[in-house]
């Protein structure tokens, strides 16, 4: 498990005030990135190794909103791996307050430079290894 921590920014926010539902998901993504680098097999790394990895699933369930300045934490863990298939999930909390704003999960496929599927176990097994070990028991 990792812990992303960043403060909602003014721009994030809509005419209502509270944080664009859109921006949850880019968060998301901050803390997942944050994530691969902490295991020491960074997004950049893999993409230099010619393997891009798409979002093919994504669920979200709003709990609470934020606003302009709010702290969030964002825990982001490998839920499940195939070798071919990838789902994190994430619990997004206000840091002032302790209450989860959001929970979520995205999963994700590997492509070749050529958009083919890849198996990262042939691939990238160093990564394969990583997210074996990171699996959620």
């Amino acid at each position: 498990m990792s812990e992303w921590t960043r403060k909602v920014h003014y721009y994030e926010t809509d005419q209502m005030g509270i944080t664009h539902h859109s921006n949850y998901v880019r968060w998301m993504e901050e803390a997942r990135l944050f994530y691969l680098d902490e295991m020491g097999y960074g997004l950049k790394r893999l993409e230099a190794e010619g393997i891009t990895s798409p979002v093919v699933d994504l669920h979200c369930r709003y709990l609470r909103t934020t606003t302009f300045d709010d702290v969030i934490r964002i825990a982001v863990r490998v839920e499940a791996y195939t070798g071919v298939r990838l789902t994190f999930s994430y619990v997004m909390t206000d840091a002032a307050t302790g209450k989860t704003v959001m929970t979520a999960s995205s999963s994700h496929c590997f492509l070749s430079a050529r958009g083919k599927p890849v198996a990262l176990r042939r691939q990238a097994p160093a990564l394969d290894a990583l997210l074996c070990r990171a699996i959620l028991p």
